[in-house]
């Protein structure tokens, strides 16, 4: 990082306060609805690969309570930071420094209910758009979306959930990765506004799953066609995930 200046920033209505560098990745909407879309509940075990400072998985931790939370981060600044978001938000976080590539033996032998992931949305090999502030590994990974899906399979419990959040132009990569290994395979696309090409997808599937696939109605994001006025214009099934904790169902 070339600048180690921080900022706290509310998400969910305060629920969550989230220490986060000034300069560099910062967290937004994103990891906030993959947070909502985890079916998790009390008691359950869940892996966040790729957890950055753990927006994710402070937002869902506020949402349901008694869940034990794992993160792997590969670089430190950011482990750090997600050690003291969890520790000063109540969430009973574990922070796992390493390359999602190389787990400690330890993490390897350990299966979780839920994975979830968001990973780096551009191939770093095809795109200029990493830097030297901790976008570099967030915005554009070298690690391939396959070895994140396999990655996280592999560490699903019998029936557990594998959810995942990315740009709509790598949704065959995914759905490529995650039907080789997991069924009941359920894709929502999340698009800015009614009437435009969705952006992003979430995907989620299962362990052992068998049901068909299943493509949900867009998730959308904004009232009206355009933005009219000053201010956010949110819908308000959106308001409700981001100001209340609400949960975003990834089947309709």
């Amino acid at each position: 990082m070339t600048d180690l200046a921080l900022t706290q920033d509310d998400f969910l209505g305060g629920k969550v306060r989230l220490w986060q560098p000034r300069k560099g990745y910062r967290a937004g909407v994103d990891p906030v609805l993959l947070a909502a879309s985890i079916p998790a509940h009390p008691g359950q075990s869940v892996l966040e690969l790729g957890c950055g400072a753990g927006a994710a998985s402070m937002c869902l931790s506020a949402r349901v309570s008694g869940l034990t939370l794992t993160g792997v981060e590969v670089q430190p600044f950011y482990a750090g930071l997600a050690r003291r978001n969890g520790a000063e938000n109540g969430a009973n976080l574990t922070v796992i420094e390493s390359d999602l590539r190389a787990l400690p033996p330890d993490l390897r032998q350990q299966r979780f209910d839920h994975v979830m992931m968001n990973p780096p949305y551009f191939d770093r090999q095809a795109s200029t758009r990493a830097e030297d502030d901790g976008r570099d590994v967030a915005l554009g990974g070298d690690t391939p979306l396959s070895d994140w899906i396999e990655v996280g399979a592999r560490r699903l419990a019998p029936r557990g959930y594998l959810s995942v959040i990315q740009r709509i132009e790598r949704l065959p990569e995914v759905l490529t990765a995650v039907t080789a290994r997991l069924g009941s395979v359920v894709v929502r696309p999340i698009a800015a506004r009614n009437g435009r090409a969705p952006g992003l997808f979430l995907l989620q599937a299962r362990q052992g799953g068998r049901a068909a696939f299943h493509l949900s109605a867009p998730l959308i994001l904004h009232d009206g066609p355009e933005h009219m006025k000053d201010g956010e214009d949110y819908s308000a099934a959106v308001q409700d995930i981001l100001r209340n904790a609400g949960q975003l169902p990834i089947r309709d």
